[in-house]
């Protein structure tokens, strides 16, 4: 991802939020295998948690997540762990670093059009692509083993708390004047435990956490402008995120001037 100085977000606990609010992710391995592809990619949602740390410093967090086994990439996973079992490396987790990417809800093409200060002066404008992302990098640990009481526990951890997150935060189901949340308990325990032998948990310590929100911070105060009341005169769902988000990283831009 290219971090240009305007479009970087460099604080940790926005990133998280980020995450938080748009869990589903993409899932980039790179693992040299004889059966199946080098590079693969899935569309994992994950739940964050934030581990208080020893002496007080911000931890990047941890991401848990679940994948089918039937999924390629996760029998690629299960393989390397194989692997390194059978050289004597007594560990759930991988050497290789592995990639998250977690895109944000609204990106859209920006015409030169909406440039409303330097088009008419200049010209000198060309189309571009708005967006905003966090990419999350870390070695992975997988938990495969069915028979194993540390990845039932897992797997009972992460599917209750990834439920939990996304029923009331996602879909704000909290109760009392609101609907109630789907929890797992409410499906028959039966039919949980043979879901749960058909996936494989997996999590990630967060290495190294990046962002950007790409929205026109780099051009001029009256260029923004027009792009905000662009998107705005769409009259769509996307076109009015994207204009209040320029407004509020262009809002922030001007403060740290």
């Amino acid at each position: 991802m290219f971090l240009r100085t305007d479009h970087a977000e460099p604080r940790i606990p926005v990133l998280q939020q980020f995450i938080r609010e748009n869990p589903l992710g993409i899932l980039t391995t790179a693992i040299q295998s004889p059966l199946y592809p080098l590079i693969q990619s899935s569309h994992v949602p994950f739940i964050l948690d934030v581990p208080e740390t020893a002496d007080g410093t911000l931890s990047n967090g941890i991401l848990r997540g679940h994948m089918a086994k039937q999924n390629p990439q996760a029998k690629a996973l299960m393989e390397a762990l194989a692997v390194r079992n059978e050289q004597g490396q007594n560990t759930l987790e991988l050497s290789d670093e592995v990639l998250v990417l977690f895109n944000g809800p609204h990106h859209h093409y920006v015409t030169p059009k909406f440039y409303t200060e330097t088009k008419p002066t200049s010209g000198k404008v060309v189309p571009t692509w708005n967006y905003s992302a966090v990419q999350a990098y870390g070695k992975i640990t997988v938990y495969c083993n069915s028979k194993s009481d540390e990845t039932g526990a897992f797997l009972q951890k992460q599917i209750g708390d990834l439920s939990q997150h996304l029923e009331t935060s996602i879909m704000g189901y909290t109760g009392g004047d609101e609907a109630s949340p789907w929890e797992v308990s409410d499906a028959p325990v039966p039919y949980v435990e043979i879901l749960k032998k058909n996936i494989i948990g997996i999590e990630i310590k967060i290495d190294r956490l990046q962002g950007k929100f790409k929205m026109s911070q780099e051009m001029g105060k009256g260029d923004r402008e027009g792009v905000i009341k662009g998107f705005d005169s769409l009259g769509t769902e996307v076109g009015k995120g994207i204009s209040r988000t320029v407004k509020e990283r262009s809002d922030l831009m001007d403060l740290k001037k």
